[in-house]
């Protein structure tokens, strides 16, 4: 039996445009925004988290009165953020000069929810990652890191801009890669046993890996089917890293971005870049993850002709 206020909020859900949004299918990395009051966006919140559906994620901007919603991360998205904090952390980590006990207390943070009020209302943000510094008077934000995959610039250096600003963290890294038009979908292949279907994937595979050899940021396309566009622009926060030039190694973060400043106390160490962003350590990581990419919507679109 439903009461009164029940039979309300189904009524006003139904008429939801936010809720609408997250009943659509959508294509991984997909970041789209939906005008809504931030009561609505909690009970959109509560009717996902009690379906215990992990995606997609809703986050509000209380400055705009938006409501984001973000679907599942490509490979791509996923393999840049867990790589850009492993990388940070392992070059803080063998720094000569830094006591094994301040090393140990730096860890990562993967896809935490933030609440700060903001604007009219309250923001809730989750990071795509970040960088944590623990003492015995709690947890510090020191560096926090967002991708975006074909998600605007302007709405990733928003995400970053509340991580530096409300969390007060250190310094705020927002990699943006644009992937170009695939142009029409691909079809459905049907195949007519699991063994026929794995040898097909099997041989794509391959053959989309041959094709990173020759052109290493895409495209990869098999006939008239392209599985993931050629890599139009990558871009790091602050410049020197633009465009599809990759560096050698961008030397923007310091040990102190790192370790807060009272424990560094007396150390000339502070001001010491961290070399983390080596070119050839990106180039791989990207294209192993643009393949997995590609082989996912593969996989995606493979199915067993059923009799």
């Amino acid at each position: 039996m439903f009461s009164v206020g029940s039979l309300r909020r189904i009524t006003l859900m139904a008429h939801s445009e936010l809720l609408e949004t997250v009943r659509r299918p959508l294509s991984p990395d997909t970041h789209l925004e939906v005008p809504a009051t931030r009561s609505e966006y909690e009970r959109v919140q509560e009717i996902l988290e009690g379906e215990d559906a992990k995606f997609p994620t809703l986050q509000y901007d209380g400055f705009r009165n938006v409501v984001i919603v973000s679907a599942a991360p490509s490979p791509l998205h996923g393999d840049m953020v867990g790589q850009v904090l492993s990388k940070i952390s392992d070059e803080v980590k063998l720094m000569p000069g830094l006591d094994a006990n301040i090393k140990r207390r730096l860890f990562s943070s993967s896809d935490r929810r933030n609440t700060k009020d903001t604007g009219d209302t309250a923001t809730t943000r989750n990071w795509d990652g970040a960088l944590v510094y623990q003492t015995d008077e709690g947890r510090t934000l020191m560096v926090a890191v967002e991708v975006g995959v074909s998600q605007t610039y302007e709405s990733l250096r928003a995400a970053i801009s509340f991580s530096v600003c409300a969390l007060r963290c250190r310094v705020g890294t927002a990699m943006c890669i644009n992937e170009g038009d695939r142009g029409t979908a691909p079809a459905i292949r049907y195949y007519a046993t699991r063994e026929e279907k794995r040898a097909a994937i099997g041989e794509i595979e391959h053959d989309l890996d041959s094709q990173l050899q020759t052109h290493p940021f895409g495209p990869l396309k098999i006939e008239e089917d392209t599985w993931f566009g050629e890599v139009t622009s990558t871009i790091v926060e602050n410049g020197r890293f633009v465009g599809d030039e990759v560096p050698p190694n961008l030397a923007e973060i310091t040990i102190g971005d790192c370790i807060p400043t009272h424990v560094l106390s007396g150390s000339n160490i502070e001001v010491t870049p961290v070399n983390f962003f080596h070119q050839d350590w990106f180039e791989d990581t990207f294209r192993l993850s643009m393949l997995e990419t590609a082989m996912e919507r593969v996989e995606d679109k493979s199915r067993v002709q059923r009799a």
